[in-house]
């Protein structure tokens, strides 16, 4: 991928791609269309009954935005589920790049003013790409991710792309649908405006809680 780009980077997700490493320390990207590809619908979302309360507790100070390089460095970095990611530098600058522009996004969880988890991902259309997440606390990705699928139903998000489905997900309520039904999906998420929305009223998040199924 010789003279990879942002622009370059977002038309490959417009037609269902992304890019991915081997491992942190290959410089070779590799574009990646999964025959079965995994999707978070954002209308069935589920919570677990006691992450429910965690998040009403709000243990976490969430932020968007604020660390964006810091996640993903976190995101890159080895952790007890995982012995090597897919994040190598090229990957890091890129996504960098899309965030200068407005274009990737992150949603972090603060304790005691330490960053101790968070996710990110890209804004296209409609759709939201999510990337990858990463906890140094209990639940702090978790409560990540609840508020950012509050923020993406405000904001008039109708597709959230996991890429693939893990057992981490699947709580929430993750599927798994074949390319030629996520590509319609992509297609028509793209069709429409969204806006990722970095302020979430403690109204709009207990509203949104209410809204979704929970889960024991």
């Amino acid at each position: 991928m010789v003279g990879l780009s942002p622009d370059i980077l977002l038309r490959a997700y417009a037609v269902g791609l992304f890019p991915m490493a081997e491992h942190h320390d290959d410089s070779t990207l590799y574009w990646i269309d999964p025959e079965k590809r995994g999707i978070l619908p954002l209308e069935k979302f589920r919570i677990p009954r006691r992450l429910r309360r965690t998040v009403r507790q709000n243990s976490f100070e969430i932020k968007c935005d604020s660390a964006f390089e810091q996640v993903i460095r976190l995101c890159a970095e080895p952790a007890d589920d995982r012995a090597e990611t897919w994040i190598n530098e090229e990957i890091i600058e890129l996504y960098i790049d899309l965030f200068d522009i407005g274009r990737a996004h992150s949603v972090e969880a603060w304790l005691d003013g330490q960053l101790v988890g968070g996710l990110y991902g890209v804004a296209l259309g409609s759709a939201f790409f999510g990337e990858s997440m990463f906890s140094r606390v209990t639940d702090a990705s978790k409560v990540a991710l609840v508020h950012l699928v509050a923020r993406l139903k405000l904001g008039g998000f109708t597709l959230l792309d996991t890429q693939f489905v893990t057992s981490h997900l699947n709580q929430f309520g993750a599927v798994e649908i074949h390319r030629g039904g996520y590509r319609q999906l992509l297609s028509t998420a793209l069709d429409k405006n969204a806006t990722f929305q970095g302020e979430l009223e403690v109204s709009a998040l207990e509203s949104f809680i209410q809204s979704t199924t929970q889960t024991s």
